[in-house]
């Protein structure tokens, strides 16, 4: 009499298992997307310690960064965040936008931004992506955003553009 092996139980647990079922929320093609949809990133409060590691990482020394009298003698209230960091803000990953485009995403492709404001440690960042055009090129598309951060008084402190290279199939 012949016997077949049984399956061990993480064989078994594995059989049905599928990760397109674990995603954030359903892709969608260049084709789903529409001019106007808006993508938030969750509010943040900078303190000092995400000024510092920014930067440590961006090795920026300015003393305006970090050197309250300095600042003060120069015409600034307190250190300003870097602006790199505030423009960090804007990173896509922060909102839906790259889960809905994951399947279809090639590139990030430009980025650009005009600083409107100081940004100080203490400041809660509301970053938010909307987009603005979508380019059909050949096989591909480009999605344009518009990148808006404003501070917890309603101010527009930060007002740029991303676009994004994708797969329109």
């Amino acid at each position: 009499m012949e016997t077949h092996p049984t399956a061990s139980p993480a064989v078994a647990a594995t059989a049905g298992f599928d990760p397109d079922a674990f995603l954030v929320v359903p892709g969608r093609t260049f084709w789903d997307l529409r001019v106007g949809e808006v993508f938030r990133a969750p509010s943040r409060t900078l303190t000092d310690a995400h000024a510092a590691a920014f930067q440590t990482v961006s090795a920026d020394n300015h003393p305006v960064h970090y050197d309250a009298e300095w600042a003060r003698r120069h015409g600034h209230a307190a250190p300003v965040v870097h602006g790199l960091q505030v423009l960090a803000f804007t990173a896509p990953g922060a909102t839906l936008f790259p889960h809905l485009i994951g399947e279809v995403f090639i590139s990030f492709l430009e980025v650009s931004c005009t600083f409107l404001g100081e940004v100080h440690s203490g400041d809660t960042l509301y970053p938010q992506l909307t987009i603005t055009d979508l380019v059909p090129e050949g096989d591909n598309g480009i999605v344009v955003t518009e990148a808006t951060v404003h501070n917890q008084r309603g101010e527009l402190v930060l007002s740029g553009r991303h676009k994004y290279l994708l797969r329109r199939r």
